[in-house]
């Protein structure tokens, strides 16, 4: 089933506590895209400046993302964000963001995108995601990610866009932001009243929590922990990793019903632990679907009681 992502690709410069690299190729739909293309082809839009390395491209295709939706602008600088995090790995502080093209990014979709099925809109300005759905023709399945700066700048705008979207996630900290509980649970289930049929809060190393509405009126809550992984060396792109594998995986399935949504889950949760065991990229491209189907058996062993 076709997946489209839209968001931001960009150039990271990560630093941890043991070590520091540069010129990373990152971005939201980047990690989205690369970690659902395990799955299903995907489908890429997004913009880049003249300075972006013709090999990240080639990079991005070898794995089946389609890159015809990446608009580069003559004489434009890419977005690039610099972070540091701190010696939990869960914390971080951002030291440098230059939006540069990205802060006039106006996406529009190639028309052979357009009857794209399942749709992910990656972290970014509501209106703008709006802008995509208008060009969705043959929708079945939205899902969009969200953040902070959204909820308290654009409320508005993001409450227009949740009554059109199949699906929401976000942290944590962001759902108790947007509805206002300090429960989480009551926070999930909030979410829900506010439109989507589905929502999933992120907690880091602590997993995810899924919340969905069921035909009888009632809220079905599923909760699945991360995935126990030792040596964590870059976390940034691990939420985008999730939503890539969960997506992705739905794609593949071509339905959505609760023991799918449970799998694509699952799935999701093994792919992060993948991406956060190397920079950027580095660890997720020496891994093919059998490492993650192994991994995926070796999860569920872990949860058998």
């Amino acid at each position: 089933m076709s997946l489209l992502v839209v968001g931001s690709v960009a150039i990271d410069n990560v630093e941890t506590p043991s070590d520091r690299r540069d010129e990373l190729l990152g971005g939201s739909a980047t990690h989205f895209s690369y970690a659902a293309s395990f799955f299903t082809p995907v489908r890429l839009v997004g913009v880049v400046g003249e300075d972006f390395p013709h090999e990240h491209i080639d990079f991005l295709s070898e794995r089946g993302v389609d890159t015809a939706g990446l608009h580069r602008v003559a004489d434009g600088k890419t977005f690039r964000w610099t972070g540091r995090y701190l010696p939990n790995m869960n914390d971080r502080e951002t030291l440098d963001v230059q939006l540069n093209v990205f802060g006039e990014f106006d996406p529009v979709l190639p028309t052979s995108y357009r009857d794209s099925k399942y749709v992910f809109l990656a972290n970014g300005v509501p209106a703008v995601q709006a802008k995509v759905l208008e060009q969705s023709e043959q929708r079945q399945l939205v899902v969009a990610d969200t953040m902070d700066l959204w909820i308290t700048q654009h409320r508005d705008d993001l409450d227009r866009l949740m009554q059109k979207l199949d699906g929401l996630v976000l942290n944590d900290s962001e759902a108790k932001l947007l509805t206002g509980e300090q429960n989480l649970v009551a926070a999930g289930e909030a979410v829900l009243e506010m439109g989507p049929r589905f929502a999933i809060v992120k907690k880091g190393e602590h997993g995810a929590i899924y919340f969905g509405r069921e035909e009888g009126g009632g809220i079905e809550i599923q909760i699945l922990p991360a995935y126990p992984t030792r040596h964590v060396i870059d976390p940034t792109g691990a939420g985008d990793s999730f939503a890539g594998g969960f997506m992705g995986c739905l794609a593949e399935a071509g339905r959505v019903d609760g023991a799918t949504i449970k799998s694509a889950m699952a799935y999701g949760t093994v792919v992060a632990s993948f991406n956060v065991e190397g920079f950027g990229l580095e660890r997720m491209s020496t891994i093919g679907r059998d490492t993650i189907d192994e991994r995926l058996r070796e999860y569920k062993q872990m949860m058998a009681f």
